[in-house]
């Protein structure tokens, strides 16, 4: 039901109550302030939005129509890339410049840390990764694999992660003399942490300043709280805990400042195809802000309650309180410019772009704590904006944020912009790109998964490219991840923004995480992606293991001695391509098509039919994999690829998904509410949804699997269960 505003569009009727009842009222904004603002606001962008997706369409012409002109012959670089220019592709090579933005929180200005990305539609998980600001070392270590044989059982293994954890302590906060596993109490003396041992003597810290903070009594303290490399690390002391009793100086616990930030996403995560479905997603955000969302769970026969963590309190050391936050900062990731919403429609009820009003009501609900300090301590709302393509995209971006602001009655420079650095034509003009929000940015990553996907569509006609997991091998992908960070750094990120690095995709694989992830800090990056709150406590330990802040200042000084911007560019122009002379047996064919097929319909049965926007779906080796519409990107624009250049044929594509049909099937039958798609093949709205991305892949704007995603979901919500 819509409820008619204005003359020139009609606003969905519990969008408008949402608003006015629950979300206004908290704010200065009456109803009349708000409705017909914001629909000029609309009506003012709507056309540039639409402008900037045409642009979008007409570059991929002239690239389609530039590669098929030159089928069968060699890419040629230099032509390549004067081609590129002459259409705009690639931009004018901007000046040097530092960014400017203005009250920037500390957990994205100057400290190093995990982030966290969450589905706001799950009230729970968005509880869980707010909360992961802190998070328990012993039980990281003993519920993965992280550092722990898996043979350990019970109080072994209990015993084997308090010993690991002392072991941690006497890497990063290391005592004078001895080592912490021999400690028997700890006392506060003066302004110093004192470590006595069996046989009476005692030591202080090898560094004292790492002391800063505790609680309960000097000569018996129940926390004790330290600090490394800006990060702080609690001590939980308790000789009744379940830990304690087994731990010679009674530490029950130790408690790591993991996910200092935390995304809260609108986007690729969700399933939110509809005004009811948003609607959901804003008031989950609403509760977040406000500090009142709940989650009630079941948990081993009992009804528990998840609610947002308080902050922290202690003694200080040098006196007074030291106070630390409980949960991590909030970002919002809005949606990208595509698509559109029937939350506002038109006199000619075509729907508004999807991205105007997630920025106007997302700052709105942020707004409504700005002045607390309840989330940002500099008065700040930082939203990313993702999937966007070249410098003018970037410089609507902050047109629009400026217009919200103006909206809202915030104070120019309020909303601060994360830059998804994923779509091809954003890191090839990655400064640029940054030069047209240098008073906003706060934020670029690489979104590599993507930017796979994009690479493929981009190039769809260029060649077939080369098996999915050989993408990555290619040049063209670490000089994306160096030149991400090169030119955050030489535009003046350090110390002032986030550079950060992408997801960690298999979330019970925590010992190949902390094999791998460590590159990330080394490389430069202040932040990464982790999947769940525990990888955020792992991954937190690898901040403590590399000094970003150093690593950092390093680079720079390589790259002010370096030009690497031209070469890092010419390297990711070279497309991953199956060479001339290259060939595929037969079985590498078909277990890639089978493995694609597989995560496809893994995916999308679970997004179509269940609305699960986000989840871990076991691949084709049972391995869990977190799937979102980012990977099922790359592996639809794959397969569309392979089948365009006749590497596979539909026949091939069909019967693999007729086989991993069942396959999914099977690994889903205890999914509540799952519905298997073997049951009827012709008819399952997620397997012809499957067929579509695949076979009409190449056809979707830049690949991008929103239209169809939606289109199946919203015939799925229009089906009562008796049909």
């Amino acid at each position: 039901m819509n409820l008619a505003i204005a003359k020139q569009t009609q606003i969905d009727s519990g969008f408008y109550h949402f608003i006015n009842d629950e979300v206004l009222p908290h704010t200065h904004l009456t109803a009349e302030q708000f409705w017909q603002p914001m629909q000029n606001l609309i009506a003012e962008l709507m056309p540039v939005n639409q402008s900037l997706l045409n642009q979008r369409q007409r570059l991929q012409q002239q690239i389609d129509h530039w590669h098929i002109a030159r089928k069968g012959q060699a890419l040629d670089q230099q032509q390549y890339q004067a081609f590129l220019r002459e259409i705009g592709y690639l931009e004018p090579e901007v000046k040097d410049f530092i960014i400017s933005t203005e009250g920037v929180d500390p957990e994205i200005a100057t400290m190093a840390g995990p982030q966290l990305v969450v589905p706001v539609q799950n009230a729970r998980f968005a509880l869980n990764a707010a909360n992961a600001r802190w998070g328990s070392l012993y039980d990281a270590l003993y519920g993965t694999n992280a550092l722990i044989s898996e043979s350990e059982e019970g109080v072994n293994r209990a015993k084997q992660v308090i010993k690991a954890s002392k072991q941690w302590l006497d890497e990063h906060f290391p005592l004078a003399n001895g080592s912490h596993a021999d400690v028997a109490s700890y006392v506060v003396y003066y302004q110093h942490l004192l470590a006595f041992f069996d046989d009476g003597s005692e030591t202080g810290l090898a560094k004292p300043g790492q002391f800063v903070a505790f609680s309960g009594h000097k000569d018996c303290p129940e926390a004790i709280v330290l600090k490394h490399h800006q990060l702080h690390v609690e001590l939980c002391i308790d000789r009744q805990g379940d830990a304690g009793k087994l731990d010679h100086a009674a530490i029950d616990d130790i408690q790591l400042e993991a996910a200092l930030t935390t995304i809260v996403d609108f986007e690729d995560s969700v399933a939110t195809v509809d005004a009811e479905d948003k609607v959901m997603a804003y008031k989950n955000w609403l509760g977040l802000i406000k500090g009142d969302l709940t989650a009630e769970f079941e948990k081993d026969g009992q009804t528990l309650v998840r609610q947002l963590n308080p902050d922290k309190s202690f003694r200080g050391a040098k006196g007074g309180e030291y106070a630390l936050p409980g949960r991590a900062l909030l970002m919002v990731r809005n949606v990208g410019h595509l698509m559109a919403s029937d939350l506002v429609l038109q006199a000619d009820g075509q729907p508004s772009p999807e991205g105007i009003i997630d920025a106007i009501v997302t700052a709105l609900i942020a707004s409504i704590n700005l002045d607390s300090g309840s989330n940002s301590r500099c008065s700040s709302i930082y939203i990313v904006k993702p999937k966007m393509h070249g410098s003018q995209e970037v410089a609507f971006t902050c047109l629009l944020f400026e217009k919200v602001e103006q909206l809202l009655g915030l104070p120019n420079g309020t909303l601060k912009l994360g830059i998804m650095d994923e779509e091809r034509r954003t890191s090839m003009n990655l400064k640029a790109c940054i030069n047209a929000a240098k008073t906003r940015v706060v934020f670029i990553n690489t979104g590599f998964l993507d930017r796979t996907g994009d690479e493929i569509h981009t190039s769809m006609h260029a060649g077939a490219f080369v098996p999915k997991n050989a993408i990555k091998q290619k040049p063209w992908f670490q000089a994306y991840e160096d030149s991400n960070v090169a030119v955050g750094l030489n535009c003046g990120f350090a110390g002032h923004a986030q550079i950060g690095k992408g997801m960690w995709p298999m979330p019970d694989e925590m010992a190949q995480m902390m094999a791998q992830k460590s590159g990330h800090p080394k490389a430069g990056a202040n932040t990464a992606w982790v999947p769940s709150p525990t990888a955020a406590v792992l991954h937190a330990m690898h901040y403590h293991q590399t000094d970003v802040t150093q690593v950092q200042t390093q680079l720079l000084s390589h790259l002010a001695q370096s030009s690497m911007s031209a070469p890092l560019r010419q390297q990711m122009l070279q497309v991953p391509l199956l060479g001339t002379h290259d060939t595929l047996s037969e079985q590498v064919i078909s277990d890639e098509i089978s493995n694609n097929v597989q995560g496809i319909l893994g995916y999308v049965v679970r997004w179509v039919c269940l609305g699960i926007g986000c989840s871990k779906v076991p691949d084709i080796h049972h391995v869990g994999l977190m799937e979102d519409r980012a990977t099922l990107r790359i592996s639809s624009q794959h397969l569309a690829n392979w089948l365009h250049h006749g590497i596979c044929s539909e026949a091939q594509v069909l019967a693999a998904m007729t086989q991993m049909a069942a396959v999914v099937d099977k690994q889903n039958a205890a999914t509540p509410g799952y519905q298997a798609m073997t049951n009827n093949l012709s008819e399952n709205l997620a397997f012809n949804a499957a067929k579509a991305l695949i076979f009409e892949g190449g056809n979707q704007p830049n690949g991008y699997t929103e239209p169809l995603l939606h289109h199946y979901r919203q015939l799925a919500k229009s089906q009562t269960p008796e049909q």
